[in-house]
């Protein structure tokens, strides 16, 4: 297969985002356009220099269409929890049809380190603690004790009540809603 270069690729990862109902992983659109993961890397990077809505995730890479028929709604929670709590925090979320958009810690040196999850049903939980431990990787709340904001979206408000009901009865939540 013969490489593809440049702007033409970039073209080529673009569509296939768009048309991607699942997160592509950089691998998958390496071998898509028969060059290294660390050239999509960069070739993302510059897309998204180009204001276009990529979500890198721990799934992959994720297009941001809009849909003016779905509507969502945001909120942003507190909590704190052990890590060994984490994976039931995560599921206690998204089982509500809730999804967990990212995670912010407040850091004494770095400040606020956000990074995007886009994490959606109990499938995309498992991966992300899989993922985790393979790399031997901490959680970013492990910086803070355990302290941690969650963005959530959800399609509706009942949702993330109901979401945020259950962390509080399970303990999980520092105080309601910001």
């Amino acid at each position: 297969m013969k490489k593809i270069l440049g702007e033409q690729r970039r073209n080529l990862l673009l569509n296939h985002l768009k048309q991607a109902t699942a997160p592509i992983t950089g691998t998958d659109l390496a071998k898509l356009a028969n060059v290294s993961r660390q050239v999509i890397v960069n070739d993302i990077t510059l897309l998204k220099a180009r204001h276009e809505p990529i979500l890198s995730t721990s799934q992959g890479y994720v297009y941001l269409a809009q849909s003016a028929e779905t509507p969502q709604f945001e909120r942003t929670i507190a909590c704190l929890h052990t890590q060994a709590d984490t994976e039931d925090e995560m599921f206690t979320i998204v089982d509500f049809g809730v999804t967990i958009k990212s995670v912010t810690v407040e850091h004494p040196v770095y400040g606020e380190i956000t990074a995007r999850m886009h994490v959606s049903n109990r499938h995309e939980v498992r991966d992300f603690i899989e993922k985790v431990t393979a790399s031997n990787a901490s959680y970013l709340s492990s910086l803070t004790g355990g302290t941690h904001l969650h963005v959530l979206c959800a399609p509706s408000e009942q949702a993330l009540d109901q979401a945020i009901e259950a962390l509080r009865q399970k303990g999980y939540l520092i105080e309601d809603s910001l």
